[in-house]
């Protein structure tokens, strides 16, 4: 499955532990793509995971868990998606 994950972190910085963090998820395929919002400390981002239980437990993994306020919006394919993305 796809989900589009916002989060926002209410800390004021991140880690290096997070960056690590971010790094694995992506290798593994879980993080597929990340955006910053600019002037916000929060980004959105494109994930795979198997089910929503699966995503939880990748977000509960990141090491500033307890600051972050996320919101998921699970992902279909639309009836008009010209094609598979690259």
């Amino acid at each position: 499955m796809e989900f589009l994950v916002n989060i926002r972190i209410t800390w004021p910085e991140v880690s290096d532990d997070e960056r690590r963090r971010a790094a694995e998820l992506a290798a593994s395929g879980t993080l597929v793509s990340i955006w910053r919002v600019p002037g916000r400390t929060g980004n959105w981002g494109l994930r795979h995971a198997a089910d929503p239980t699966e995503l939880h437990a990748v977000i509960s993994s990141l090491p500033v868990w307890p600051w972050m306020d996320v919101t998921v919006h699970a992902l279909s394919d639309h009836p008009v998606e010209p094609g598979p993305r690259a």
